[in-house]
C-alpha cells in the first residue's frame, strides 16, 4: 500500500470499558480497520480525560477509574476512511456507548514498513 499526500486523520474519542461483545471497542476498530485495509490504525490511553458525561476519567491512585480516556488515529486517503465511516458508525450504535470522532486534513510524508 502506498499513500503519500493529502490523507485524513480520524480520530476516535471513547472509555477504556467501552466494549463490542466481551472484544473492548478499542480493539474490534483497530481489527476491522485492518481488515477494510486502512493504512494505519494506533490506540492511545489517557492518564486524564472528560468528555461528554463531563466525569473525569484519572489514572491517579486514589481515583483509579476502570475507564480510562482513549483514543484511536487512523489514516488512510479520503475515500477509505470515508468508507469506514458507516462502520464505525455501526460498531459504536452496537455498544451503545458515547463517544467522539473527528477528521482532520493532513498531508503524509513518508508512509513504508520497517525492516526486520
Amino acid at each position: 500500500m502506498d499513500i503519500s499526500g493529502p490523507a485524513v486523520r480520524m480520530r476516535i474519542y471513547l472509555g477504556e470499558s467501552d466494549h463490542l461483545g466481551h472484544i473492548p471497542l478499542y480493539e474490534a476498530i483497530v481489527k476491522r480497520a485492518r481488515e477494510e485495509g486502512i493504512a494505519g490504525a494506533t490506540v492511545l490511553k489517557g492518564v486524564l480525560g472528560f468528555g461528554a458525561s463531563d466525569h473525569i476519567r484519572t489514572s491517579k491512585l486514589l481515583d483509579l477509574s476502570g475507564d480510562m480516556p482513549m483514543v484511536i488515529e487512523i489514516v488512510d486517503t479520503r475515500p477509505k476512511i470515508k468508507a469506514f465511516q458507516a462502520i464505525l458508525s455501526e460498531m459504536m450504535a452496537e455498544c451503545g456507548k458515547g463517544g467522539m470522532v473527528t477528521l482532520c486534513e493532513i498531508e503524509v510524508l513518508h508512509y513504508e514498513p520497517g525492516k526486520s
